[in-house]
């Protein structure tokens, strides 16, 4: 079998050369850039190629999505920017926290009774200092409140039963009261489904 004819300068080398035609054989393939000057070279040194005709006057574009210019410098907050919404400042992010893990954790821990002790704390030491934690933690409180009591009785009425219902609501008040935190995390108002109001 024979070979096909080659077109005239192919050489007789195979696989054909990727540097052939190119200026000299160490140089790099060019490819050109959207926007850049000249035929396929790389932009020049600096950084950016140079604006074409659509470009705006010298000022330039403002930021992207409505955001303030940078006016350099760290953020204002803390060292990781203020605390996610509707928070003051961490401490009271940590409050918040701790009444609504603190109640699945302490019902966790007692089987249930004891579940309302962490968002009492919460309150005490800084509800009466900062209204977004008092909020949070009184809205734990009461629920914790009514489930603790619920889960007192149960753990009498169960020995009968096995726990069953005592399991329940040490369910209940885990379940919610993480889920509540979880939300507080993200800086959210959580209102418990099952609760009442002991606590105004």
């Amino acid at each position: 079998m024979t070979e096909p004819p080659r077109p005239p300068g192919a050489g007789d080398g195979y696989p054909p050369d990727p540097n052939a035609g190119q200026g000299s054989p160490y140089e790099p393939p060019t490819a050109p850039l959207s926007g850049a000057p000249g035929a396929g070279g790389y932009p020049p040194p600096g950084g950016y190629p140079p604006p074409t005709g659509d470009q705006p006057p010298s000022g330039g574009y403002g930021p992207p999505g409505g955001y303030p210019p940078a006016g350099g410098g760290y953020p204002t907050g803390g060292a990781y920017g203020a605390p996610a919404g509707g928070y003051a400042n961490s401490e009271d992010k940590t409050w918040t926290l701790v009444a609504h893990f603190g109640g699945a954790a302490g019902a966790l821990i007692s089987f249930g009774p004891l579940g309302f002790v962490a968002p009492l704390i919460a309150y005490l030491v800084r509800g009466q200092q900062s209204p977004a934690v008092r909020a949070q933690a009184l809205a734990a409180l009461n629920f914790q409140i009514l489930w603790s009591i619920i889960a007192f009785v149960l753990l009498f009425v169960s020995w009968c039963l096995f726990f069953l219902p005592s399991i329940a609501v040490v369910v209940i008040q885990i379940l919610f009261g993480i889920i509540a935190g979880m939300k507080a995390n993200e800086g959210q108002a959580y209102r418990y489904p099952m609760s009442t109001s002991f606590i105004k």
